[in-house]
Formats: C-alpha cells, sequence, structure tokens
C-alpha cells in the first residue's frame, strides 16, 4: 500500500473528521468569547475599576529605569528592565474563566437534553409457552427413565 492511499485511508476514518470539525468549531467558539469578554464584560469591569479597561499595561517595575525610557511595558523591556507584568495575565485569566463557565453551561444543557424520561416499568413478561417438539421429548426422556 502507497502511503499516499495509507494517508487518505486515515484521513477519511470518522474519528479524523470528527476532530477535525471540533477544531474549527473550537476556532470559532473561541473568536466568540473573546468578542464576549473585550466587548461585553471587559467594559463593566473597567467601569468597576475606575475606568480601565486594558490589563496587559498594568505592571510593576523591579529594576531602576534608565533616563529617557518611557515607563511603557515595550519600553522598559526593550531596555531590559525587569517587570512584573501581571496584566496580560488577568486578560488571559479572564477569558480562560469566561470561557470555561460557558463550556460548563453548554454541557450540562446538553446533558440535561439527552436524559429521556424513564419509561414505565411494563408488567413483567409471561413465560413463553414451551414448544410441542420439546414437551414430547421430555415425555419420551421420562417414559425412558421408567
Amino acid at each position: 500500500m502507497s502511503m499516499l492511499q495509507e494517508f487518505k485511508e486515515f484521513a477519511m476514518k470518522g474519528n479524523v473528521m470528527d476532530l477535525a470539525v471540533g477544531v474549527i468549531i473550537g476556532g470559532a467558539f473561541g473568536k466568540i468569547v473573546d468578542s464576549v469578554v473585550s466587548d461585553l464584560i471587559m467594559p463593566f469591569i473597567a467601569w468597576i475599576m475606575g475606568g480601565r479597561l486594558d490589563f496587559s499595561g498594568m505592571f510593576l517595575v523591579l529594576g531602576k529605569v534608565p533616563e529617557g525610557t518611557a515607563v511603557t511595558l515595550d519600553a522598559l523591556r526593550k531596555a531590559q528592565v525587569p517587570v512584573f507584568a501581571y496584566g496580560n495575565f488577568l486578560t488571559i485569566l479572564v477569558n480562560f474563566i469566561i470561557l470555561a463557565f460557558i463550556i460548563f453551561i453548554m454541557i450540562k444543557q446538553m446533558n440535561r437534553l439527552k436524559r429521556t424520561e424513564p419509561e414505565p416499568a411494563a408488567a413483567p413478561a409471561a413465560a413463553p409457552e414451551t414448544p410441542e417438539d420439546v414437551l414430547l421429548l421430555r415425555e419420551i426422556r421420562d417414559s425412558l427413565k421408567k
């Protein structure tokens, strides 16, 4: 079997195709969550925090800043000044928490929809009638025992 045929066989298996669809939908879902975070949730968080919307610019300077260096995260990193840049982590953490919560709600709803109401227990079925040939064979056996 040629390598091209093996690859075609591998790529066309159901699990690989399902995974590909999942990755594509996951990418689109990630964009939706990013939009929810940046366009809907972060403005409320910014309002609560006094108007600060961009967390990625939040940092603490841990070293001496050379003269003439702007006090921005990019400029301090270029000047190799040690900074504790916690703002970007906060943004990613908020994204993760929201994504995890949304996935939790979706799975919970899917499980709820999958559950079906238990069907009422049917009355126990009567024992099936023994076939006539089995009855005749039993009679023959019993008579031979005597």
